[in-house]
């Protein structure tokens, strides 16, 4: 699956919302970004929210750890 068919089916998620839950999931999403890539705290979240949104949107396919 490419990057853009990933994207889609990302957005296509978020369709299904409704405004409350999406602006929930792009302000937590956005908390991610603001937070020093080196912290280890940091790791453990980015970890949490991948499999949150893999859980989400019903993927059960392990992605590469090494992020």
């Amino acid at each position: 699956m490419t990057a853009y068919n990933q994207k889609h089916q990302i957005l296509e998620s978020l369709d299904t919302l409704d405004q409350t839950q999406t602006e929930k999931v792009l302000d937590y999403i956005k908390g991610l970004m603001h937070v020093p890539k080196d912290d280890l705290r940091y790791q453990k979240m980015k970890r949490e929210a991948m499999k949150e949104i893999r859980q989400a949107l019903g993927n059960t396919r392990k992605l590469n750890p090494g992020f």
